[in-house]
């Protein structure tokens, strides 16, 4: 086997044991190119990040979102010393298990499903990967979905534990403890490993950044806005109610003060070419100011030596944490909070819990072939249950209105 240095044996590890085709790529390479090649992946094309997929040409996706987590997140790691076709699988798997509509209906599958422990958006990835996506069998015919080392599989884990009272935030459900509990063999309690740290602070940075240059080319929002105190005393709110709530106002209106001040912030935007040059320049530039900063203050802490695993953990300062808070602070505002966009949310809402309910008084024949076995096979109506919620959160927010159409008209 081709361990790459610093990891071991136990990281390259697979639940099913494969015969290897051949040992010039690394585990974690051929991790990799399960992952890209998955049609979870590609399903990320058509579902939403922020704004709705589908309705314009320039706003990211999920998958741009995530092809863009993954390239930074591949830097910043390797810059530290963990293998970058780890840091790689976190990024591209990160988002997997999100269902059509976002966070939204993200939140309206956790409803439905309370009864059978939940949906959440983390979990579903850790059953998308080691289930649902076909690629390996057991011996007893067992789906072990693509069946990724457990470095690659702990790298992809953001909650390392299971449902909680009053905790929205988990990694499993009860029906994927096995393999949860084989990918943190010898994981020091909760705590998450360095690859997956780096993936965690590359997918804030990549989205508090890239969903200001989308509202601000969507025209959600002008330069011309930030340059009013009440509308940043209003962003800072935001930022700490949503995302550092031991901040002090003051340290949030300081931090958007230092980027306010950057000289690559852009004075106006118009559409052109230069003014997307001039936006594109600032998002380049800040996303190399959140990643350099945490690159040098781990270093400071841990030294220049190789860092994987649980040998380090990534250090980010305040003040770089404050920035990043008030920049995902702007979607909050202009895009998530826009006129009209709680009349959209409920819709969404409706359209997952009327195909929820339509598809759960079927004998399962509606469900995809590729998910019917589960549902012939599950010995209660949880597992049925599941296997419906399963289907829904597979869709995308295109495919869910044909579905819905079919289904529930």
């Amino acid at each position: 086997m081709n361990i790459p240095p610093g990891y071991s044996e136990s990281d390259c590890a697979r639940p099913v044991q494969e015969p290897v085709k051949e040992t010039v790529r690394s585990p974690f390479a051929r991790d990799r190119a399960r992952v890209l090649h998955s049609s979870a992946l590609r399903r990320l094309a058509a579902k939403t990040q922020v704004q709705l997929a589908g309705v314009a040409d320039f706003p990211r996706t999920r998958l741009t979102h995530t092809l863009e987590v993954a390239q930074i997140a591949k830097e910043l790691g390797d810059a530290l010393g963990c293998d970058p076709d780890v840091v790689e699988v976190a990024g591209l798997a990160h988002d997997l298990g999100h269902p059509p509509f976002g966070h939204n209906g993200e939140e309206e599958l956790n409803r439905l499903a309370d009864h059978i422990g939940g949906f959440e958006g983390n979990a579903q990835t850790l059953r998308v990967v080691s289930r649902l996506e076909a690629k390996v069998f057991t011996e007893s015919g067992k789906s072990a979905g693509l069946n990724l080392t457990r470095a690659s599989l702990d790298a992809s884990c953001k909650y390392p534990w299971g449902r909680k009272l009053g905790n929205p935030k988990f990694g499993y459900y009860e029906d994927d403890a096995e393999v949860f509990h084989w990918l943190r063999e010898g994981a020091p309690g909760e705590q998450t490993c360095l690859e997956e740290q780096v993936m965690d602070w590359s997918d804030d940075v990549a989205y508090s950044v890239h969903d200001f240059e989308d509202a601000i080319h969507g025209s959600l929002v002008t330069i011309e806005h930030f340059d009013d105190p009440e509308t940043v005393r209003d962003l800072c709110a935001i930022a700490r109610e949503r995302y550092s709530p031991d901040t002090s106002m003051d340290q949030l209106l300081e931090a958007f003060g230092r980027l306010r001040a950057l000289d690559y912030w852009p004075e106006s935007f118009d559409g052109s070419m230069l003014s997307l040059a001039e936006l594109k320049r600032f998002t380049s530039y800040l996303i190399g100011r959140f990643c350099v900063t945490a690159q040098i203050a781990t270093q400071a802490e841990y030294g220049d030596e190789q860092l994987t695993r649980y040998a380090a953990k990534l250090v980010v300062p305040n003040e770089v944490r404050d920035e990043v808070s008030v920049m995902k602070a702007v979607a909050v505002k202009w895009v998530m909070n826009r006129p009209g966009a709680d009349a959209q949310y409920a819709r969404q809402r409706q359209i997952i819990a009327e195909l929820v309910n339509a598809l759960s008084k079927t004998d399962g024949s509606d469900i995809e072939l590729w998910l019917r076995p589960s549902y012939e096979s599950a010995i209660d109506e949880a597992e049925r249950f599941r296997v419906v919620i399963d289907q829904v959160a597979s869709l995308t927010d295109v495919s869910i209105l044909a579905w819905h159409e079919k289904y529930c008209s």
